[in-house]
């Protein structure tokens, strides 16, 4: 009999030693490649605490943290740490989707398995950058507001998808241009050159966010353009900015009237 998708989603989330996670999220993403892992019950009781992490970047409240400016050589490793910090609760993310929601259709487990991965791929990257301008991950103090998302949306898959990837996750698509243009013009090109992988993959993640939070709300029978206002007012109004990338949001599944609507929150 193959093992429970969901046990070894749980071991990758609460790995707190980063290359074990790393490594248990590419086993992971291969064995539901290769069908040796399988959607099973699992009788253990979904844990709601933090996702395992290692002890440093130590973990501070947003406000605490200095504004990274990408035109000082001094704060461009501070400011890659902080994207390189991102990434790495993005693999706690996507691995707590695919662990925590346990009654979706195949092609969602599919879907952020794969989302995991190319996560991981992302913290590789900009890790591997950091290192070769003398720095390293957990050298900065850093801050857990997209996990600490992850838990106030723990209980609804709904939920969760419309406000970690297309709140918090498409955040990144409105912001990335203009990152990568500073950096090639403060000569930065290998940085650029990450973000912008990064970038293209990130308007995917946004875009199964979509997919699945309009199945939920087909599924449920609700207006999947009210309900996404719902939840942006009781829950996310205060993180809606500009810019807005509209070109990216629209390949990321957002309509016209979202976009509409996110225009009258800023």
């Amino acid at each position: 009999m193959s093992p429970s998708l969901f046990l070894h989603a749980e071991n990758c989330l609460k790995s707190c030693d980063l290359e074990e996670k790393l490594r248990l999220t590419d086993v992971l993403a291969q064995m539901w490649e290769d069908g040796t892992v399988e959607l099973m019950p699992c009788l253990n009781e979904v844990f709601r605490g933090d996702a395992g992490r290692p002890e440093r970047p130590l973990l501070v409240e947003n406000f605490r943290l200095p504004k990274r400016s990408m035109a000082s050589e001094k704060n461009h490793p501070a400011f890659i740490h902080a994207l390189c910090h991102i990434e790495f609760n993005a693999i706690n993310l996507a691995l707590d989707a695919v662990y925590r929601f346990r009654d979706m259709p195949r092609d969602f487990y599919s879907d952020w398995i794969r989302v995991a991965r190319e996560e991981a791929y992302h913290f590789r990257l900009l890790r591997d950058y950091l290192r070769t301008i003398g720095s390293d991950y957990g050298e900065y103090e850093a801050h857990d507001g997209l996990w600490k998302m992850a838990i106030q949306t723990a209980d609804d898959p709904l939920v969760r998808m419309a406000l970690v990837p297309r709140v918090l996750e498409a955040r990144g698509l409105d912001v990335t241009p203009g990152m990568i243009d500073k950096l090639v013009h403060h000569g930065k090109q290998d940085a650029a050159d990450i973000l912008k992988i990064i970038y293209r993959d990130e308007i995917g993640h946004v875009e199964i966010g979509s997919r699945w939070f309009n199945y939920l709300c087909e599924q449920r029978e609700l207006d999947a353009e009210k309900t996404f206002e719902d939840l942006i007012e009781s829950h996310a109004k205060e993180r809606i900015r500009l810019p807005i990338n509209d070109q990216a949001r629209i390949e990321a599944g957002f309509n016209q009237a979202e976009l509409d609507y996110l225009y009258t929150c800023v």
